[in-house]
C-alpha cells in the first residue's frame, strides 16, 4: 500500500484535492478514460465498481454502481452507491472535465445530493503524475455537505486504489 495521501484545500465553493501518481500520466489517464480499468479501481476500498453505460466523448455518459463487499465495514456492506458522469471537456492525456452526480439504478439523478463540476489535470513529473482535482459545488453548503459525508477521506482511498492498480499494470 502507498503512504501517498491526498492533500486538499477549499477555495469559495470549490474543493481542490491533489495526489502524485508512481506511473506516467499517459497510463493513468487510460485509468481513468476505459471503462475496463475504471472498474477495477474506482471507488474506495472495500468496494467494487460495475459499469451500466460508458461514452468516453464529450457529452457522453458514465453510469455506475458502487457495492461495498467488505464485511468489516459494518452497515456499508452490501450497500450500493449509484453513479453518474457527464464528460464535458476531454484533453488526451491531459485533461477531463465532467458534470458529476449521485443517481438511482435507472440513472435519474438524485434531487436532494449535490451535483459536482470536477476538473482533473494529469500533470507529468519525472515519470510520475501529479493528479489534480477540481470540483466545483453550487454552493458553499453544499461543499461542506460532501465534505461531511467523507469525499475527501473516499478520495484518497479510492487512490490508494488507483496506485495498486496501476502497479499491477506497469508490470504485465
Amino acid at each position: 500500500m502507498s503512504e501517498n495521501k491526498i492533500s486538499y484545500k477549499t477555495e469559495g465553493r470549490t474543493l481542490v484535492m491533489e495526489r502524485v501518481c508512481n506511473a506516467p500520466k499517459d497510463l493513468v489517464f487510460k485509468a481513468f478514460s476505459e471503462s475496463e480499468h475504471l472498474e477495477n479501481w474506482w471507488g474506495p476500498e472495500g468496494w467494487e465498481t460495475e459499469t451500466r453505460k460508458f461514452e468516453f466523448v464529450p457529452d457522453g455518459e458514465w453510469h455506475y454502481c458502487m457495492r461495498c463487499t467488505d464485511k468489516k465495514q459494518g452497515d456499508f456492506y452490501g450497500q450500493e452507491s449509484w453513479g453518474k458522469t457527464i464528460y464535458k471537456e476531454i484533453n488526451v492525456p491531459k485533461k477531463i472535465v465532467y458534470t458529476d452526480v449521485f443517481s438511482d439504478e435507472m440513472g435519474n439523478s438524485a434531487n436532494d445530493l449535490p451535483v459536482i463540476q470536477v476538473t482533473i489535470d494529469f500533470i507529468e513529473q519525472e515519470g510520475k503524475t501529479k493528479l489534480i482535482l477540481q470540483s466545483q459545488f453550487e454552493s458553499i453548503e453544499a461543499l461542506q455537505k460532501v465534505i461531511d459525508m467523507g469525499v475527501v477521506e473516499g478520495t484518497d482511498s479510492q487512490y490508494k486504489c488507483l496506485d495498486d492498480y496501476l502497479a499491477q499494470i506497469q508490470h504485465v
